[in-house]
């Protein structure tokens, strides 16, 4: 056994040394897998720090609390900015990364950490002051009407357009005037501005090296040009203005002398890349308008040309106004101006009023220049400059820029009325029917008998009859736009539809009221009530005495009259619904006594005398008295 026991001493003891070696390996590889670990582990988290810093633009630490971040803000000289404390007066993300990346993240945290960091404060340059022209010029709003008052206003208003458009390039300024006998002062007027006018373009240092050079354009029937080629010295701009002669044609092509003017002028847009302007100098809208315009507004918007006009004002929804007006030869005639409409199309009813004249009415501004001139201003981003307000009424400028017309194209235009009945009643009617002059109607009858009084009242219906045909006619086409009347979106539409209702509303409910009261004493005659009485009467009365129907013409009319002064105040609307409600709309009988006159002496108290009115010349500015009744010599001026 002992051999037995010895045999196997070896074995047991190379078990005991394997036993002994076991703990040490797995003491070996633990570490080995510590080590690994470890390792590992700090790969991963540089790889994070390196997330981070692409991350992030700027880098943080536990001193971030203890800096002024303010003085960290990049110099304006590096980065742009969009203010002193705005969020990006730092490089970009992508930029602030790459500058990161370009070096050891774990030395950069160790020197952010290790030093003080001091960052100078920002140094910032002295900010350029603009100069003082530029503070002093206007901001122009390109197409629309200015009220720069008066001519002269008007010019010094262009010599800022001029010096603004010298700022970018060489420019060309050709003046056209047109040569009717009406706009002689005016051309005197602008002869005698136009040299302090490039004085003041001189003193801004605008016009050196013959950057400005001018040419002059007059037109009338025909258009000449009398500086070919453009000139440079102002003295001789003055001398060709002031040698212009008035032609009493009575036409003036506008629309041809723009664009003839345009291409004569061309090769210096084209060739010598200079600025045009195109200044229009007149006192009415242009004869060949609007068949005209379009080739107008094509030959220079298509270059580039500007286009500016000192004109007047149109007067309110009409083409014409009429003065008197003395001729060079000493005669006095009454002048026909053409400066209007101010819309494409008409938007004002043509309606005389009830048994008043409306003649101060006629001449009222309409606030804008005439339609077709006004477009080819904003076409090619000029300007409209007003004048002249005329000799009616005006109203503030501010309040009636929501009443501007439209100026876009016409296709735009058609579309927006064919889309709402409303819009489109209101033109058909302005341009289809007009209602120039109510009769005056006869308000007093003798009524000696009652044959005698039947036999004046049927005198005095025929008229009223046909005036009450008219206004039914002006009714049927108006009311079926009542439904779409509150989808009208501009102010100025609104406006033109609920006058219209109101006035021919108002006026129906007189005239059927009218009838109806002769009607009721035709047929059944009153007796006086005062011994000596031998006339009856029919004078305005507020209350309504003709049926119910006339109330509810009267209570409708009310209804649209007041909702134009209401919503619409301080326009010429609210002026006209005004007029308009000063006229009852009721009637009533009052007898009275009247004296006949001796046979073959005429008479008769129902002709009413001549009526003077005091006017004020144009040109001489003087104050003369025109007789209303009268129908004087009417000439185009």
């Amino acid at each position: 056994m002992s051999a037995d026991f010895r045999a196997n001493e070896p074995e047991v003891f190379e078990m005991e040394i394997e036993s002994n070696r076991i703990p040490r390996q797995l003491s070996i590889a633990f570490g080995i897998s510590l080590v690994l670990h470890v390792v590992l582990l700090g790969s991963l988290a540089m790889i994070k720090f390196a997330d981070r810093i692409q991350a992030f633009t700027t880098i943080t630490s536990g001193l971030e609390d203890e800096i002024d971040p303010d003085q960290y803000k990049f110099d304006s000289t590096i980065s742009d900015q969009l203010g002193s404390d705005s969020d990006i007066n730092s490089f970009a993300a992508s930029q602030e990364a790459a500058v990161q990346l370009s070096k050891d993240p774990q030395k950069e945290v160790e020197r952010t950490l290790a030093e003080d960091v001091d960052v100078p404060t920002p140094r910032t340059e002295e900010m350029i002051q603009p100069a003082k022209s530029d503070m002093l010029a206007n901001v122009a709003t390109t197409g629309a009407t200015e009220h720069p008052g008066g001519v002269e206003g008007a010019v010094d208003r262009l010599a800022w357009e001029i010096a603004n458009s010298l700022r970018e390039k060489k420019t060309l300024v050709v003046w056209m005037f047109d040569v009717s006998p009406s706009l002689s002062s005016r051309r005197a007027a602008i002869a005698d501005r136009v040299e302090n006018v490039y004085k003041q373009l001189n003193a801004l240092n605008v016009t050196a090296d013959k950057a400005l050079k001018s040419a002059v354009v007059v037109y009338g029937e025909r258009t000449n040009i009398l500086t070919k080629e453009p000139i440079d010295d102002p003295t001789d701009l003055v001398r060709q203005v002031r040698s212009i002669k008035s032609e009493a044609s009575g036409n003036e092509n506008t629309f041809a002398a723009v664009t003839q003017t345009a291409k004569h002028f061309q090769k210096y847009r084209t060739d010598m890349h200079r600025d045009i302007m195109i200044i229009i100098v007149t006192d009415e809208a242009g004869s060949d308008a609007p068949q005209f315009l379009e080739t107008a507004i094509v030959s220079t918007k298509r270059y580039g040309m500007r286009c500016y006009c000192v004109g007047d004002a149109a007067p309110f929804g009409r083409d014409t106004t009429e003065a008197p007006f003395t001729l060079e030869s000493g005669e006095t005639v009454l002048g026909v101006m053409h400066r209007g409409p101010e819309t494409l199309y008409p938007e004002s009813l043509r309606l005389a009023y009830w048994g008043t004249n409306d003649y101060d009415l006629q001449n009222m501004s309409s606030g804008f220049g005439p339609y077709a001139l006004t477009r080819l201003c904003s076409e090619t981003n000029g300007l409209y400059f007003i004048a002249n307000e005329g000799r009616g009424k005006t109203f503030d400028p501010q309040t009636m820029r929501n009443y501007a017309p439209d100026y876009r194209p016409i296709a735009m235009i058609d579309h927006d009325i064919n889309g709402n009945k409303a819009k489109s009643c209101l033109i058909n009617v302005a341009r289809t029917l007009r209602v120039d002059s109510v009769p005056l109607p006869r308000l007093e009858f003798p009524a000696d008998n009652d044959t005698v009084l039947r036999t004046a009242i049927g005198e005095a219906q025929r008229p009223a009859a046909e005036l009450e045909y008219k206004l039914n006619a002006l009714k049927a086409m108006l009311e079926p736009g009542e439904k779409d009347r509150a989808k009208i979106k501009d102010a100025r539409s609104r406006a033109g539809y609920d006058l219209a209702m109101g006035r021919v509303l108002a006026l129906q409910a007189r005239s059927f009221g009218y009838n109806m009261m002769l009607a009721e004493m035709k047929s059944s005659p009153k007796k006086f009530d005062k011994a000596g009485s031998n006339q009856w009467r029919l004078v305005p009365s507020k209350d309504i005495n003709s049926g119910a129907n006339t109330k509810k013409l009267a209570n409708k009319a009310m209804e649209y009259l007041k909702r134009v002064i209401d919503d619409h105040p301080n326009t010429p609307w609210q002026m006209l619904a005004e007029r308009e409600l000063g006229s009852p709309m009721g009637w009533e009988w009052k007898e009275s006594h009247f004296n006949p006159a001796p046979a073959g002496m005429g008479g008769g108290n129902n002709k009413p005398g001549p009526k003077f009115i005091e006017v004020e010349d144009p040109v001489t500015k003087k104050k003369k008295k025109v007789m209303v009744n009268a129908e004087p010599q009417r000439r185009d001026i």
